[in-house]
């Protein structure tokens, strides 16, 4: 357990990077590709880009780390992320749209590898710390949800070129990801799980639970990358200023990552699939509030009852998914699960510059209802599945 608390901890640290980077990339990469873009309704392609990248790296990462070990990938990842980094530097330097897109595809690379983090805390987790250890690791996103917009306010202007010292400070802090992913200690599959039969991955996928996790973490993912894609550059057509939207972010990422100190707990007393769908209502009282108008207030509201809806359905989803496979099965089901989610998340972000250029907010909010309808409908039906057995 002692081994354990330490590999969580130094995760959680990870993470909390991870996400200074991810948050500082959020609040400017819409707004870098709104400033250099000739086509306005390309604007979040550089944020699409970014979870291609993700997208594309998650299930070679998956196999990689399952052939070299934890550490061996993450740090692969930190590598390609300041490579991708620098890229977006130079790209804003010689205001190059498609370089910058370019750029955010490599360092989404980094975000897709460093997804694992919760997963490597699964791995080394007893079966009943699990949800907490994943709740942990997550909630090392709160520091980036806090340094992430500071940092990008005190540097998006800082050099001559708008938004080329807030791209140069991703590196600065992905030295840091470096040092702290040499601390980590997780032990490889032993043989005995290396001979373990594996299921074909269609088997696995074809699981009620399964199929309920990747929809509900895929479908949530999406629902919240399309609305808080939207919002700098939503609040700025609703001239509000880089400071609001940077503040509405700020809160939004501390709103994702705050309750993973008590969402394993949560779990535990009240049920996964309980907060589960807690998780999926609070997305449609995000949408509610974001209909009601277009005050800071609201986006602030809006965005941060979006946070905690992701937060719970994501921790959800992740717990969910460790119970469908088998310790030689881990690599390809989770990859599949990372695969599906990044692929929701890249139609989002794609879909929600071109939707608010040419329909506006309110319509990116009502677009989100059927969605968030289809993870209580199939949270409803697996609870429902799951009661049969206990009353026969």
């Amino acid at each position: 357990m002692k081994s354990s608390s330490k590999n969580v901890a130094i995760l959680a640290a990870a993470q909390a990077l991870l996400f200074t980077n991810n948050s500082t990339a959020i609040a400017i990469n819409g707004l870098a590709g709104y400033a250099l873009a000739s086509n306005k309704a390309l604007a979040t392609l550089p944020v699409t880009g970014w979870v291609i990248g993700a997208a594309v790296a998650t299930f070679p990462a998956s196999l990689f780390m399952k052939r070299f070990g934890r550490r061996a990938g993450f740090t692969l990842g930190a590598l390609i992320g300041m490579l991708g980094a620098a890229i977006c530097s130079t790209a804003v330097a010689a205001g190059n749209f498609w370089l910058l897109c370019f750029g955010t595809l490599v360092f989404g690379a980094y975000n897709g590898m460093a997804q694992y983090y919760r997963f490597a805390a699964a791995d080394a987790a007893p079966a009943d710390f699990k949800s907490k250890a994943i709740s942990l690791v997550l909630a090392g996103g709160l520091v980036g949800g806090l340094v992430g917009p500071e940092v990008s306010k005190h540097t998006v202007d800082m050099l001559s070129t708008r938004y080329l010292g807030a791209y140069m400070s991703l590196m600065v802090f992905l030295v840091l990801v470096l040092a702290v992913l040499q601390l980590l200690r997780i032990p490889p599959l032993t043989a005995a799980e290396q001979r373990e039969p594996a299921r074909p991955l269609r088997v696995i996928a074809s699981q009620p639970a399964f199929v309920v996790a990747v929809l509900s973490a895929a479908f949530g993912y999406g629902i919240m990358n399309l609305l808080m894609t939207a919002t700098p550059l939503a609040m700025g057509v609703c001239g509000h200023p880089y400071a609001s939207a940077a503040f509405v972010i700020q809160w939004h990422v501390v709103a994702m990552f705050a309750p993973s100190f008590f969402t394993g707990s949560l779990i535990k007393r009240f049920g996964l699939l309980q907060v589960m769908l807690a998780g999926a209502a609070l997305l449609l009282v995000c949408v509610g509030i974001a209909l009601a108008g277009i005050a800071v207030a609201n986006f602030w509201f809006a965005l941060v009852l979006l946070g905690v809806g992701w937060n719970f359905l994501y921790i959800g989803g992740t717990t969910l998914i460790t119970e469908t496979y088998r310790p030689s099965e881990k690599a390809k089901a989770q990859g599949a699960n990372d695969l599906a989610i990044f692929l929701v998340m890249a139609t989002s972000s794609l879909a929600s510059g071109i939707l608010l250029d040419r329909n506006g907010w309110e319509t990116l909010n009502y677009l989100a209802i059927p969605f968030v309808v289809a993870i209580m409908l199939a949270l409803l039906w697996l609870m429902a599945r799951r009661r049969v057995p206990a009353t026969a």
